[in-house]
């Protein structure tokens, strides 16, 4: 694979991961639209990993917190906040981890890989989330993260098997209207990005060790560290204009690019 080639879709990758506007989608797209080869589960996982660890320094209080209250949690204890952060974690990620199971067992999750499928999940999950964002209240915040509000946004964020419909974008939405602010609404999605792109990237990667030679070893190299560095640019960016911006930018960019991928699908 070239350089350019793991460049484009580390940058994809790393600005769509976090933004409301699916990651997946895009890069089911790009072999589709481009005519380029498909970059295979090995770059896949790759640029997942770079993703993973840009989240994770971002947010490294949070995910200290939340190791630390792992152990505990594992001995039985809930006593602290970051052992509930990582009960509320582990509930969140459940349905996805169901679901994601029972898609690749069934075949379904290839199915639905289509410029058509892509297209109407945009539209429709991107009006979605203006609803949401522009009716939700604002008056609670990630500290106060519930089990309750776990387990409904780890539900919406198994809906984002779907491609095109954004695990960021749904659990932003579940957030917001479970009456989130903006800005801990995404830290919410962000945090819940965690363990659900260690348990896909662990299941992908079980799959393709077999296969793996120097050479894509050397390409994964790469593409995770240009999908870290895109990821962490994005996510910072956008979390400091969530500040004073909506989703609304987002929502645009979804409805535009859905309106022309069914253009291309039906025509």
């Amino acid at each position: 694979m070239t350089f350019l080639h793991l460049t484009i879709i580390a940058l994809i990758q790393g600005i769509t991961e976090f933004l409301p506007i699916s990651s997946s989608g895009h890069l089911i797209l790009l072999p589709n639209l481009s005519g380029m080869a498909d970059q295979g589960q090995v770059i896949d996982v790759a640029v997942h990993v770079g993703t993973l660890g840009a989240v994770i320094v971002y947010f490294w209080s949070d995910v200290r917190e939340a190791l630390f209250g792992t152990g505990r949690l594992l001995r039985g204890k809930v006593d602290t906040r970051g052992a509930f952060l990582a009960l509320c974690l582990a509930i969140a990620t459940v349905p996805v981890i169901v679901v994601g199971f029972v898609l690749n067992l069934t075949g379904l999750d290839d199915a639905m890989r289509s410029v058509a499928v892509i297209g109407w999940t945009m539209i429709i999950f991107g009006i979605v989330l203006y609803w949401a964002d522009h009716t939700g209240a604002e008056d609670k915040h990630a500290e106060g993260w519930s089990l309750r509000d776990a387990w409904i946004m780890g539900l919406w964020q198994a809906v984002a098997l779907i491609p095109g419909t954004s695990r960021s974008g749904i659990t932003i939405t579940a957030a917001r209207r479970l009456g989130y602010a903006r800005h801990d609404a995404a830290r919410l999605s962000m945090l819940m990005s965690i363990p659900t792109i260690i348990a896909s990237g662990t299941l992908l990667g079980i799959e393709v060790a077999a296969d793996a030679d120097a050479q894509a070893a050397r390409d994964g190299a790469i593409g995770a560290a240009l999908a870290f560095v895109s990821a962490l640019l994005a996510l910072t960016l956008m979390m400091r204009l969530l500040r004073s911006v909506s989703f609304t930018p987002y929502v645009v960019y979804r409805l535009i690019l859905g309106v022309i991928l069914l253009w291309i699908a039906y025509t």
